[in-house]
């Protein structure tokens, strides 16, 4: 098999409900020596694009619609071509669309060109993600699986030939995903994670947008023991 994983860790801040967080995520990129399929980015888009180096970006997949991922998904899609034509498609779920405008029309506002405003304004992905869509990069193939609750639109991403499943953050190690422990909607999310791990094969590696890596059995056995987790969320 040709296709191979690599991580870029990048840090920064994400702001949520008027709080800002300290995140370290990692981004993955799929492919080979000619072309890559980018990860969730994060953060640093100089870096990414550095371990991409002079292979053609075919695609950037959002796991979900927070900034930290849309304030570099430009740049990264673009990949250094100024020919908006040659820029990678950006696809993300269609439930985070709220997300994908709400910040590009915060940037929009602060646009004093009304043509760059209004383009900015006018942005959408290229690609809205389905469950069961499937994107191909060299010789593997990665399967989109709906899976609400981190966000709307959150969605993991399942590559059988590769044996893995790229987690975002809607399951971390050791934990239902989060930033900075806040959760959207708990009860739902861990409905998603239950549903995802249940028909895996245990052995199969998740690799999660923050921290280490785990295995579908690893994280199946905690599940039940984070039901706490959401009557806590309840009582808050």
């Amino acid at each position: 098999m040709d296709a191979r994983i690599e991580q870029v860790v990048t840090s920064g801040t994400l702001a949520l409900d008027d709080t800002e967080y300290d995140v370290e995520n990692n981004t993955y990129l799929v492919g080979d020596d000619d072309e890559v399929i980018v990860i969730d980015p994060a953060h640093d888009a100089e870096a990414i694009l550095k371990e991409v180096g002079d292979r053609e970006v075919m695609a950037v997949l959002l796991t979900d619609g927070n900034e930290h991922r849309l304030g570099v998904v430009l740049e990264v899609a673009a990949a250094g071509e100024e020919d908006e034509e040659n820029w990678a498609p950006i696809a993300l779920h269609r439930a985070d669309r709220l997300l994908w405008r709400d910040y590009f029309g915060r940037l929009a506002k602060e646009e004093d060109d009304e043509d760059d405003a209004k383009a900015l304004r006018s942005l959408e992905p290229d690609i809205w993600l389905e469950d069961g869509g499937v994107f191909e990069i060299a010789d593997a193939q990665l399967e989109i699986v709906q899976t609400p609750g981190h966000t709307p639109g959150s969605v993991c991403v399942i590559s059988e030939q590769l044996g893995l499943l790229f987690s975002g953050d809607t399951l971390h190690r050791g934990r239902p995903g989060s930033i900075g422990g806040v959760y959207e909607d708990l009860r739902k999310q861990l409905n998603s994670i239950g549903a995802l791990l249940t028909p895996l094969p245990k052995d199969l590696r998740v690799l999660p947008a923050q921290g280490e890596e785990t295995t579908v059995g690893e994280e199946d056995a905690r599940w039940e023991t984070w039901g706490s987790l959401a009557n806590e969320s309840d009582d808050d």
